[in-house]
């Protein structure tokens, strides 16, 4: 589909006034991001772990979820942490349990089967709680949608602790603690967070009054070698990067570079970031997490069970870990097999059905319920359309991927009886359809979303921060956007837009001639290098002396030695006939 090119607003002279020691394309950039105040401008471009990560006890019960779990850990009470099954909650209940170890405790953690058990708590695994003895749940990245389930083990003599951060239910659970930055009257000054970063806040408070209540402190700096899981928690889950979670990401890829979690070292070799020392093959950024190492422990909660990713991150034995990684590593390169087969028949049988112009879209097929969140996503791109993928095997489980502007879970809670239990973010949402309501499910969505969308055109649009001339990509240009890392949901890698660009050489590479590679001229004639990834079929209408726009990011190629900068183009037409 045809992308609308939209060119953010330049700034003013008024603006460039308030920041006189920032260059005019740093600020530009800023503003696009919403950033606007000093305040923000000073965290955003110089993150301080001391002044940016904010005290974990600005949440209203984290005091009374602390003291809870002290007791717990002094009376050896029985705590279950409670993950889910993809990197996010796999990664909270990791650093949440690393924490508990630590400090003595009697705890266990349960993450669930994707497909027996469901995403968060459910009413086996409480009534089994209940009769193993456990007296505190720990819910990390789940639970805020589970009213029934905590009022169950709440009865039952279990003090459930919230640790969430997905969108409120109609009904919010009378749990014991609720550690959760979107809660009404929340007193927590950041909402961004991911699941794992909640979490984190709970760790940190743990720490901060360790000694106070009688146990020995962890050593000094023992949260902050668990940023390397923040990090991937947050880039996994996709939250904004910015404001705290900027922060913790912005150090976590530091840690992460240097972890001393002997499985996470060995997932990371096994995926090809370090190589057989344990040393970075290249700089470690958001996108190694999300391409590399998120894909990974994503992969077992997909197609298989996601305690075997946490038991990758908690394992410290170098030929286990090895071992486990590996078999993390081929399951990754069976979910991308399976995926791929799956989104043929989703998008087929969008196209057999006609339903491509219907204003959302629902399929569903005999597809692993691991993988329907990935078909959902990759539809909802094509199409650029609201899309939900329902597994039909067993029950009819399901993930739905959104546009802009269009807040599914709002949507689900509109028409919630044909779902036995939904919950999720905005943009992106999981779901268990009563059965034989995939048909009325697939009406209501339409209508609910022909409605909210009457009168717009649904046209995909590329965000791009500012309109220059090559001459402008400098070393010196490449610096300022390097600032803006890490790149992410909030604060995308910076997009830049280029007109009338004359190709100087052009050709095709790649095994199957899918990429290009160009050298093109601007105003003074002076050549930049792009690499234009997927754009092979457009190879026939390139040639020397023809004129083309182009979106790009800038970058740098590296070889043998050499730097050189070089345009990834994002989009490209011809100029001739988009003048």
């Amino acid at each position: 589909m045809q992308r609308e090119w939209v060119v953010a607003e330049p700034i003013n002279d008024d603006v460039r006034q308030q920041f006189p020691a920032l260059s005019p394309s740093t600020i530009q950039l800023l503003q696009n991001r919403g950033l606007v105040t000093q305040t923000q401008v000073d965290e955003f471009l110089a993150p301080d772990y001391r002044v940016h990560v904010h005290d974990p006890f600005l949440f209203r019960d984290m005091e009374k979820a602390v003291a809870r779990l002290f007791v717990a850990i002094r009376e050896k009470q029985k705590i279950l942490v409670h993950g889910d099954y993809d990197a996010d909650g796999i990664c909270a209940a990791t650093l949440t349990v690393t924490m508990l170890e630590s400090l003595g405790a009697d705890v266990a953690v349960f993450l669930p089967h994707r497909e027996r058990d469901g995403y968060g708590l459910n009413t086996d695994t409480v009534t089994q709680a209940i009769a193993d003895g456990v007296r505190v749940i720990i819910t990390c990245d789940c639970g805020i949608a589970n009213t029934a389930e905590i009022t169950i083990a709440q009865a039952g003599g279990i003090d459930v602790i919230i640790t969430d951060h997905h969108a409120m239910p109609a009904v919010l659970p009378q749990a014991f603690a609720t550690i959760h930055p979107k809660v009404p009257g929340e007193s927590y000054p950041w909402d961004g967070l991911a699941g794992g970063g909640v979490a984190f806040k709970l760790v940190q408070a743990l720490q901060a009054r360790a000694e106070a209540a009688g146990f020995p402190p962890p050593a000094p700096g023992f949260d902050k070698w668990l940023l390397d899981l923040v990090a991937i928690s947050s880039v996994a889950d996709m939250v904004p990067l910015l404001g705290e979670t900027r922060t913790l990401v912005k150090f976590g890829l530091v840690v992460l570079a240097k972890t001393k979690r002997v499985g996470l070292q060995k997932l990371m070799e096994a995926a090809g970031v370090f190589d057989e020392h344990g040393v970075p093959k290249h700089a470690i950024d958001a996108n190694t997490i999300g391409f590399q190492i998120a894909p990974r422990i994503n992969a077992a909660g997909r197609l298989d069970h996601a305690r075997r990713s946490f038991d990758v991150l908690m394992e410290k034995d170098p030929t286990l870990a090895t071992s486990f990684a590996a078999a993390l590593h081929e399951t990754n390169a069976d979910r991308q097999r399976q995926t791929e087969k799956c989104v043929l028949e989703a998008r087929s049988q969008v196209i057999t059905n006609g339903w491509e112009q219907d204003a959302a879209i629902v399929v569903a097929g005999d597809w692993p319920p691991g993988l329907v969140g990935l078909v959902a996503g990759r539809l909802a791109e094509q199409f650029f359309r609201p899309v939900f993928a329902v597994s039909l095997r067993e029950r009819a489980v399901g993930s739905g991927r959104s546009i802009p502007g269009y807040h599914v879970v709002e949507a689900m809670q509109s028409f919630p009886d044909v779902f036995e239990k939904f919950g999720g973010h905005p943009q992106a949402c999981g779901f268990t359809v009563k059965e034989g309501k995939v048909d009325d499910l697939r009406t209501k969505l339409r209508d609910h979303a022909s409605a909210a969308f009457a009168g717009k055109e649904l046209k995909p649009t590329l965000a791009i921060d500012a309109e220059i001339a090559l001459e402008a990509v400098t070393w010196e240009f490449y610096e300022t956007v390097r600032q803006f890392e890490p790149f992410g949901i909030g604060n995308m890698e910076p997009r830049f837009c280029a007109k009338k660009l004359r190709i100087v050489d052009c050709g095709t590479v790649g095994s199957e001639g899918k990429h290009l590679r160009l050298s093109v001229a601007h105003h003074s004639g002076e050549q930049r290098k792009m690499i234009a990834f997927g754009f092979g079929s457009m190879a026939a209408e390139l040639f020397p002396g023809a004129m083309i726009d182009a979106i790009f990011t800038v970058d740098v190629n590296e070889w043998k030695g050499n730097r050189e900068l070089q345009l990834k183009v994002v989009d490209m037409r011809s100029a001739v006939v988009h003048a």
